[in-house]
């Protein structure tokens, strides 16, 4: 029986059959769920509804997280994981309401669920000619929006309740976006010692990691052109030979470089 069962799921999770894709794609939604409620109940008092959405998530994540531990030929390495190590914490912390009464930590925490956006990623890359060929540009995408997420989860969280002009979610995304961006508009301020610490955490990221994430965006740092020599496929945008094997490269460049 157990043979049977571990041959399902290696069907479902790794086979390329029709059901098998519909599965995976099944999960990709449910992430992209989860993510949306996550922002959602941040906003809302505690309920019974809340309370009961935590718990079937939190199942159907234990669920998955065994079945691909199952699946792992390394089961230690498969558990210290980053990506794994996410869903252990996020799913910790939908059950946590058991016995912590301070909901804030958990909202911070249950911001690694978007960690598993590059699993999400991954796997339409592997499915779709469009994400292989924009992948530097869409993981760059990818880490901005996990960056921002993170941020104004932490700003919410923090300032909420103590600040009166940060109500909802987007009151702290409009705060951290103006102040990554150095914008600064002065309409909102971070109060108290805490939050002057946060403001300060925020700028000096805008000013490094948040910039250079903007920057491969729009420019990024590699372009893909297959060597017709060594097949080496990853050049610097201006390269005139490869840097593998030398020979004289023909990448169309707009002129910009």
């Amino acid at each position: 029986m157990f043979e049977r069962l571990y041959a399902k799921l290696d069907t479902l999770y790794n086979g390329n059959t029709k059901g098998a894709l519909y599965f995976r794609y099944s999960l990709l939604a449910f992430d992209v769920i989860t993510i949306s409620f996550f922002i959602i109940v941040s906003m809302v008092d505690r309920s019974n509804w809340i309370l009961l959405a935590d718990y079937l998530i939190a199942t159907v994540l234990t669920l998955d997280f065994v079945a691909r531990l199952v699946l792992s030929k390394k089961k230690w390495r498969f558990m210290f994981q980053p990506l794994n190590i996410a869903d252990i914490i996020v799913i910790a912390t939908l059950l946590a309401p058991l016995w912590v009464e301070n909901f804030a930590f958990l909202r911070v925490v249950r911001a690694l669920r978007l960690i598993r956006s590059y699993h999400v990623l991954k796997s339409l890359r592997s499915q779709f000619t469009f994400f292989r060929e924009n992948e530097q540009i869409l993981m760059s995408i990818l880490n901005l929006a996990v960056f921002i997420f993170f941020i104004t989860a932490l700003v919410y969280v923090f300032e909420v309740d103590e600040n009166e002009h940060i109500n909802t979610y987007i009151d702290a995304l409009y705060f951290t976006v103006t102040t990554l961006t150095t914008t600064g508009f002065g309409d909102i301020t971070l109060d108290g010692t805490l939050g002057h610490l946060l403001s300060v955490i925020i700028m000096v990221f805008g000013i490094s990691l948040f910039l250079r994430l903007v920057q491969t965006i729009f420019r990024p740092s590699k372009v893909n052109y297959t060597c017709k020599k060594c097949g080496l496929k990853r050049h610097e945008p201006d390269a005139v030979h490869c840097k593998h094997c030398g020979v004289t490269l023909k990448i169309e460049t707009d002129g910009d470089f």
